[in-house]
């Protein structure tokens, strides 16, 4: 399903109603990006259900699916899914272009790169908080082919970053906003071929993202680089 600007503040004004957002807090970091706010402003621990028990016939059954995926890896699909292991924007070059660079869209990289410690900012005390086993820790049969993690599984970041990228993205370069999206969900389906989380992280991920990128658009700061990323990006490509 692709998500859009309308879609992504709907779910931003539910929430709100539901006193589930707060106003942001600008958060500082010494070393990176800063984000542009942090999860006392979305908190996911309110917003998401928890997670199965690694005990439970889901969990079991998302077991069961992950060795599927697993006997059916290939060499491409596995290289895909290492290359996707980096969270950073520019793995949708394959979709939008040789320009998207950079090198080309340094205020573009500018806003990608704080969108990343934002999605970090939420996400990593969700999945601390909710504490899901990834699927190589619940069975010994699931051979992860990235780096192993043993941070939360629930939700997942790689889902909820491609999902926010992709939305902003999306609004952006809406004459490319079908296959941003398709890519966006790719990024997030290659982390079930890397063996490092069940399908149900991967859902819980998209619904973070879309939350994510639904409430950075009601921030001013947010919204004044994105203009300017959307102009030179748009130039860049020569949209």
């Amino acid at each position: 399903m692709i998500r859009s600007r309308p879609f992504v503040v709907a779910v931003f004004a539910l929430l709100l109603q539901a006193g589930l957002v707060a106003s942001a807090e600008l958060s500082t970091a010494p070393f990176g990006a800063t984000p542009y706010f942090d999860a006392h402003a979305v908190d996911l621990m309110q917003i998401l259900p928890p997670p199965p028990a690694p005990d439970s016939a889901e969990t079991k059954s998302e077991l069961g699916e992950l060795l599927v995926i697993q006997v059916a890896r290939t060499p491409d699909t596995v290289a895909r899914a290492q290359a996707d292991a980096v969270e950073e924007v520019w793995r949708f070059a394959d979709v939008i272009g040789p320009r998207f660079t950079p090198e080309n869209l340094p205020k573009t990289t500018v806003l990608f790169e704080r969108l990343v410690a934002t999605q970090n900012a939420v996400v990593d005390p969700a999945k601390a908080g909710f504490n899901r086993l990834r699927p190589h820790l619940v069975s010994d049969l699931i051979r992860p082919v990235v780096k192993l993690s043993t941070s939360g599984s629930w939700p997942s970041s790689h889902a909820a970053l491609g999902t926010l990228m992709g939305i902003v993205l999306g609004d952006m370069v809406p004459e490319r906003r079908g296959v941003i999206m398709d890519r966006a969900w790719t990024y997030a389906e290659n982390r079930l071929v890397a063996g490092m989380h069940f399908s149900s992280d991967i859902e819980m991920g998209r619904i973070a993202g879309s939350v994510i990128a639904a409430f950075a658009m009601q921030q001013p700061q947010f919204m004044a680089d994105y203009a300017a990323a959307r102009v030179e990006l748009r130039s860049a490509l020569g949209l």
